[in-house]
């Protein structure tokens, strides 16, 4: 299964400088007049605003690092800007926003009869099926338009202009996301990617205390915890341990044959020596832009944490039930920000703990975990 998070992110690790401002205003191209209620935000964040009447907007607590800056508001076209912020306060340059061409067409809604079912399959996917999942709550369902292609046996889906807004109870976060892509594939592969703001919600210290809590057990052993460990050399001290799998095609595998020698690939675990940082990852030319590759698989495994074995992810009985993922690259690199966020998700594949992890356990990527005595 795929990450789906799109950003580019972060030149220094966040807890270690100041929280900084950004302010604008934000025009109608067209005449020049401030466009208020715009929603103006830093994707996959927790920083986001409305504009005043008078199109000016700020944006504030802001950790120093790089982030994709995103304006969208009704009828007008989305704005995004890759920004690097530092020490000072950034006053943006005076954005336009261009209009949106209406093009009217008879269009003949027919109700589908399959519409629930395949919502339900679709909320069961994009949200997960895990504790956290069952806390979750999608608000505003009928902005979310579903698919189902009988001949391609592919559910996809997507929410137009519209965000759809996800109560997290278990997270304390409300989740504004706007679904660009979303496709579910027979033999298993599930992808999706869009922009989203996050919102604290309101509780009191108790319960607050016990989403910081859920919030450090979602983050420990996740992709975010793994690769900032892996940039800061640390992922032995921080309780992953990565090893060598290599795998090949089974030329006898037969689909939807069942039999204990028929597995898609022929798999053989390196459990000595285990890798390190430097043997799969490495600094690129671009400030904050980490590069991820190796020639094999990567078997990650998380120590801190125990689990049911997974029978969906191969499991040698050598190895502890604890949480295990396999990263297999589509591309020669897969780059991650120093926020621990995959840039190009399309060229890697996770499978096992990192892949069932779904919007139930996403946290903000300026999220700094806290831990608690």
């Amino acid at each position: 299964m795929r990450n789906i998070l799109f950003l580019l992110l972060l030149m220094a690790p966040v807890f270690c400088l100041g929280q900084i401002k950004i302010t604008g205003k934000i025009i109608n191209s067209d005449d020049k007049k401030p466009v208020a209620n715009a929603s103006a935000f830093l994707n996959n964040a927790i920083v986001g605003n409305k504009t005043a009447d008078d199109g000016t907007f700020t944006l504030s607590n802001v950790k120093p690092g790089q982030y994709t800056f995103i304006v969208t508001a009704i009828g007008y076209e989305t704005y995004s800007l890759n920004l690097m912020t530092g020490t000072k306060d950034i006053v943006l340059a005076e954005i336009s926003l261009k209009p949106k061409t209406i093009m009217l067409q008879e269009v003949n809604i027919k109700p589908d009869p399959n519409r629930q079912r395949n919502y339900n399959d679709f909320k069961n996917l994009f949200l997960g099926t895990s504790a956290n999942a069952q806390l979750c709550k999608i608000l505003n369902p009928d902005v979310v338009d579903v698919d189902f292609d009988s001949k391609t046996g592919i559910l996809s889906a997507s929410s137009g202009d519209d965000f759809v807004e996800i109560e997290n109870k278990a997270l304390g976060y409300l989740i504004k996301y706007k679904i660009t892509k979303f496709s579910f594939e027979p033999k298993g592969v599930f992808y999706y990617e869009g922009i989203s703001v996050f919102q604290e919600l309101k509780g009191s210290k108790s319960q607050k205390r016990k989403w910081e809590k859920r919030r450090l057990v979602a983050y420990q052993g996740s992709s975010m915890h793994f690769l900032r460990s892996v940039i800061t050399d640390e992922t032995t001290r921080e309780g992953f341990e990565v090893l060598r799998l290599a795998r090949k095609p089974n030329p006898d595998y037969k689909v939807g044959r069942l039999g204990t020698n028929n597995f898609k690939y022929i798999q053989s675990l390196y459990t000595k020596p285990p890798l390190i940082p430097a043997d799969f990852a490495s600094r690129t030319d671009q400030p904050g832009l980490f590069a991820l590759g190796f020639n094999d698989c990567l078997y990650v495994i998380y120590t801190r944490k125990r689990e049911v074995s997974d029978l969906s992810v191969y499991h040698p009985l050598e190895v502890p039930n604890y949480p295990i993922t396999i990263l297999s690259f589509d591309e020669p690199h897969a780059f991650f920000d120093s926020n621990g966020i995959i840039a190009n998700p399309q060229g890697v594949i996770f499978e096992g703990d990192w892949g069932k992890s779904r919007m139930a356990e996403l946290l903000p990527v300026d999220y700094e975990p806290v831990v608690q005595n």
